[in-house]
């Protein structure tokens, strides 16, 4: 085996060490809070309910989930016919999603529900 040979298998040797120990430091994915909302993808509509300070209850119901359990696109029903098509926006820290006029924006259990640039209620997430 020449030394570039050598020196190649070394490389390749280190970085499955890296990886092995990056693997076992990281939390695990469907266990952080700043991913998005965790659904087991059975409980449909009553799994994740936004309870507002405006007396109200938002449920918002998975329609495509993650392999970790990550709710990526779902209906959040605000009371207009039916629900309003909402999807997870990549954000550095916490989650945001998205519907036509409206946004969601939360850190673990607690959110604001933004309908336009001036109307906003403070929400906690309810889970079941």
């Amino acid at each position: 085996m020449g030394a570039p040979m050598r020196a190649g298998l070394g490389k390749l040797l280190a970085s499955f060490t890296f990886l092995g120990v990056a693997a076992t430091v990281l939390p695990n994915p469907s266990s952080a809070a700043d991913l998005g909302l965790i659904s087991s993808g059975r409980g449909g509509c009553s799994e994740i309910v936004f309870v507002c300070e405006n007396g109200r209850q938002y449920p918002l119901c998975p329609i495509a989930v993650s392999v970790v359990g990550e709710v990526i696109t779902a209906s959040l029903h605000t009371g207009h016919r039916g629900g309003a098509h909402v999807r997870l926006v990549p954000m550095g820290v916490g989650y945001r999603y998205a519907g036509r006029g409206f946004w969601l924006d939360g850190f673990r259990d607690n959110a604001v529900l933004n309908f336009g640039k001036h109307s906003q209620v403070a929400c906690t997430i309810q889970q079941s």
